[in-house]
């Protein structure tokens, strides 16, 4: 790669983080207000998508949908999705257009400003903690009764080879999804990791492709099923990637 790439290359990274942090610090005294109450997280999510969207096109990204996404607006669903960046967040925020709160690693709320609306409005897990996935999982099923949606992405964090296809699925989104009967809606990432993967001189402006699959309804389904089901929906990714 010439040094000149390079250096464009790093310039448009550093944009990136900028436009980050400038917009949420200017969104401040709105955030504020909408993360006081629980009953004003509808209002929060409205920023939130805004946000994201803006965040895509001041990068160049173009979503494309295989798609519409057609929800009902009185049930509640597990968004899942493979996980290769952290656009991946602002992605899933841009297309879903139910309420849904994240589940994500603890380690998001130390970022500066971010991380203290993320900790407000999302679940946070310590993977390595039996008490905080406890913890997580009833935050869930908190949300869930109160007529949220969920989004997990369910490898657990971003494969540090970026060989990885798609990394082994975790148990929660499926725990979730079978004891509330809340159908899965599995989504396909397929460009995130080629447009901005975690590797710095990496990545170009484009299109992001998103494939919305098959929901999944886990209606007549009990914990024995949990595996099949787990493997249904990896299956169903897995084979979109390769």
């Amino acid at each position: 790669m010439s040094f000149l790439k390079k250096m464009l290359i790093a310039i448009w990274r550093i944009w990136f983080y900028t436009i980050f942090m400038l917009t949420i610090i200017i969104a401040l005294p709105l955030l504020i207000i909408t993360t006081s109450k629980e009953s004003f997280y509808p209002a929060f999510f409205k920023i939130a998508k805004s946000w994201a969207r803006m965040i895509l096109f001041l990068m160049g990204f173009r979503v494309k949908l295989n798609k519409k996404l057609k929800l009902d607006k009185k049930q509640s669903y597990i968004f899942i999705a493979n996980h290769t960046s952290i656009i991946d967040i602002m992605l899933m925020l841009s297309i879903v257009p139910n309420p849904f709160v994240f589940i994500g690693k603890a380690e998001l709320a130390k970022y500066p400003i971010f991380g203290y609306f993320y900790r407000r409005t999302n679940i946070l897990v310590d993977r390595s903690s039996m008490k905080s996935r406890k913890k997580a999982f009833e935050d869930a099923q908190n949300k869930i009764k109160m007529g949220r949606s969920i989004c997990i992405f369910p490898e657990g964090m971003v494969p540090d080879d970026e060989s990885v296809v798609l990394a082994p699925f975790k148990n929660g989104a499926f725990n979730i999804a079978i004891d509330h009967h809340v159908s899965i809606v599995p989504m396909v990432f397929l460009d995130c990791k080629k447009r901005f993967s975690y590797t710095f001189f990496s990545g170009k402006p484009g299109k992001l492709r998103v494939k919305i699959l098959p929901f999944i309804k886990t209606t007549n389904l009990e914990h024995k099923d949990k595996k099949i089901l787990k493997e249904k929906s990896y299956d169903m990714i897995y084979k979109e990637l390769i």
